[in-house]
């Protein structure tokens, strides 16, 4: 079957033409970078970067989308665009040009070109670390796009490796887990995503087996907070668990806690409180 302009064909990738140029690559450049890439299927090169740039469209999860152009079904907008060679690879932000390349780049040089241009739309003059920390707070997901663009270029990135883990987490995704687990040992966030691990029983469902009682509907209330922020409640609720029963859950909602102290970290105004709070509950 013929795709159709417009519909979304691999991840964060859509085809173009003239009749929903303005919409896809136009408006939504105004809230996401939209790189176009404009090809034909006789061009070789074309067919040699074309499933790079898809391919790095979809890992990128979100933090720009790729608009494909076939010239030879549109032509008008090949010659507003000033093409006379393709591939032509253009960067949109808020409806302007602001980065293009001509040719089939090698892979590393792409990513280098991505980086560069997805970083500067976050944070003017910054790096896409940057950019990928100041969206944590307003934007997850951005940050998370971000992040994943950082791990596709080098995949040992600690940061990167415990930032993506820690968002995925809060959002109770288990692929949280296993991103901590690929955080380098020795790095300064090892500690931190090795004592986050036990969240992964904490955001799973309860057993079968356990029968439901008001302490199993305070944890499962505090896992639900956790996902929509409200780390405040969750904390109250794990901290009445442990001081009506520490062997709850295999003692779940201590576990919890520490979990959620080494995610937020001792910076966040919540931790240090409900460190003494936890403290005196138990000594």
């Amino acid at each position: 079957m013929t795709k159709q302009p417009g519909e979304a064909g691999k991840a964060g990738t859509v085809e173009v033409n003239e009749r929903n140029f303005q919409q896809e690559v136009i408006e939504r450049s105004r809230e996401v970078p939209v790189v176009i890439d404009f090809w034909a299927p006789w061009c070789g090169p074309c067919r040699t970067l074309g499933p790079t740039l898809e391919r790095l469209a979809a890992e990128a999860k979100g933090a720009w989308i790729l608009a494909k152009v076939n010239v030879d079904e549109n032509q008008r907008l090949a010659q507003a665009f000033r093409v006379q060679s393709i591939p032509a690879v253009m960067a949109v932000s808020n409806g302007q040009v602001v980065e293009q390349f001509v040719g089939a780049l090698p892979e590393s040089q792409v990513r280098t070109w991505l980086k560069g241009f997805v970083g500067e739309q976050s944070t003017p003059g910054g790096s896409l670390l940057e950019a990928a920390r100041e969206l944590e707070t307003t934007d997850p997901q951005g940050a998370i796009a971000r992040y994943r663009l950082i791990l596709g270029d080098d995949p040992d990135d600690a940061e990167a490796l415990f930032a993506l883990g820690r968002l995925l987490m809060l959002q109770g995704e288990p692929e949280g887990v296993e991103t901590f687990r690929q955080v380098p040992a020795g790095s300064p966030f090892f500690a931190r995503a090795q004592a986050a691990l036990p969240l992964k029983d904490f955001f799973a469902d309860m057993p079968a087996d356990i029968p439901p009682s008001e302490l199993v509907l305070r944890y499962q209330q505090a896992s639900q907070a956790v996902r929509r922020g409200d780390y405040s409640s969750a904390m109250d609720d794990l901290l009445a668990i442990v001081m009506r029963d520490r062997t709850f859950y295999d003692d779940g909602a201590r576990k919890a806690l520490l979990g959620l102290f080494a995610l937020l970290g001792d910076e966040h105004p919540l931790v240090p409180a409900y460190r003494r709070k936890l403290a005196n509950a138990l000594f």
